[in-house]
């Protein structure tokens, strides 16, 4: 069985590009950047794995999908091999794409691509100085997100369990 499920996001938009057949097919490619569950010294913090969808995958990653998004995908692992032109035999592997959905809210996306990093820098900026406390927004709202900043300043016997 050769099934490859995957959650990242993506690095940049997705290029797409059409067949010249009668009628043509497009054919997407993009870049998952997929967090490692556990990190060693030394190494990157994520893989980048490439993926292709053809068709009305194709054709709905470059309708949809946009740098940063985190989606999910699942597919097929496909290795291709060529000789390049010194006769060096180069191998790709890549995800040919099945089925892709998003995988966080759209207002998600705006909001963290529109600022709310930023939201939480000056919390973080805050707590260090003291100004916050690392408690809810004063206003009592919450962050752009939908959550409160937290207080990283408290001792283990300051925890109500």
């Amino acid at each position: 069985m050769n099934k490859v499920i995957l959650m990242g996001r993506l690095t940049k938009d997705p290029e797409v590009r059409y067949s010249q057949s009668a009628e043509p097919v497009a054919v997407a490619r993009y870049t998952l950047a997929v967090n490692r569950k556990f990190k060693r010294e030394g190494e990157p913090d994520a893989d980048f794995i490439n993926c292709v969808a053809l068709g009305k995958g194709g054709s709905f990653a470059e309708k949809y999908l946009k740098k940063g998004m985190m989606i999910a995908v699942s597919g097929r692992l496909q290795v291709r091999q060529y000789d390049d032109k010194n006769g060096v035999r180069q191998w790709f592997t890549e995800v040919i794409i099945e089925d892709q959905d998003f995988a966080e809210s759209k207002s998600s996306f705006e909001n963290r691509s529109s600022g709310a990093m930023d939201y939480y820098m000056q919390q973080a900026e805050g707590m260090s100085s003291g100004k916050s406390g690392g408690q809810a927004p004063q206003d009592g709202g919450q962050a752009p997100d939908g959550f409160y900043a937290i207080n990283e300043g408290l001792d283990d016997e300051d925890l109500p369990f």
